[in-house]
């Protein structure tokens, strides 16, 4: 049932019908857009240690948290297909992934400016940065396996197990700052948020912010995914005349 939910909704998107959810999602990210910059600049207090420069923190914890979240669409979807082998969840693998990857970077690059006036450097090799570099470059690989496959169900098929054996390394991220001694903080601990009452809220609105970015691209993508196939079958039709 909510396979082919799922797939239907896809199919939705990719007609008129979709053309409200799009616009609403599209509103709903700009005011939470505007919500979460006033929070983080004018609401959220200074960090008592590091200062201004933790600001940097709502931006860089939102996209590494959506980049989690797209990659569990591509695992979720990688089941879908093998389950049911309907094309409509690869569409979606490959969109879900691209824009895991972009906002996965923005992670990385936010980091690195976090962490240079804190740390002293642009890079360190600790547990949780080292593991999401490894998550980075394992859906890299994802879209080069993608281009060394030419048969359609294949490639699908190839693409969907990988989907699904690189997002172990989400949790391994998640956990890696608990399992080995690392410099990274841990914000989420079995209490709740280990931060002011403010800073949390700002960071879920940040979040949530992000999450409706990440719905709104999701979306165009997987039309964009859809318009494309349709292009390369009316090519095939029109070579067989």
């Amino acid at each position: 049932m909510l396979g082919s939910s799922v797939v239907s909704f896809l199919k939705d998107v990719n007609e008129n019908k979709g053309e409200r959810l799009r616009t609403l999602l599209a509103w709903l990210t700009c005011v939470t857009m505007v919500v979460a910059l006033y929070a983080v600049f004018i609401y959220a207090p200074p960090e008592r240690v590091m200062g201004i420069v933790q600001k940097i923190f709502y931006f860089h914890l939102a996209t590494v948290s959506v980049s989690f979240v797209a990659f569990f669409v591509v695992f979720v979807a990688g089941i879908g297909y093998l389950l049911s082998r309907d094309l409509e969840w690869d569409v979606l693998s490959i969109a879900s992934a691209e824009i895991g990857i972009v906002f996965a970077a923005i992670g990385l690059v936010t980091g690195s400016l976090w962490a240079k006036p804190i740390w002293g450097a642009w890079w360190t090799w600790d547990p949780r940065l080292t593991t999401f570099l490894i998550l980075w470059f394992l859906y890299i690989a994802y879209f080069m396996l993608r281009q060394a496959v030419a048969e359609e169900s294949q490639r699908a098929r190839f693409a969907a197990v990988f989907g699904i054996v690189a997002f172990l390394d989400v949790p391994i991220v998640f956990m890696a700052a608990r399992w080995w001694r690392a410099i990274s903080p841990v914000v989420i601990t079995t209490q709740g948020f280990a931060m002011d009452p403010a800073m949390t809220l700002t960071l879920l609105i940040s979040i949530a912010a992000f999450l409706f970015l990440f719905c709104c691209l999701l979306i165009q993508r997987v039309r964009l995914e859809g318009m494309k196939i349709e292009v390369e079958e009316l090519k095939q039709a029109l070579g067989q005349r």
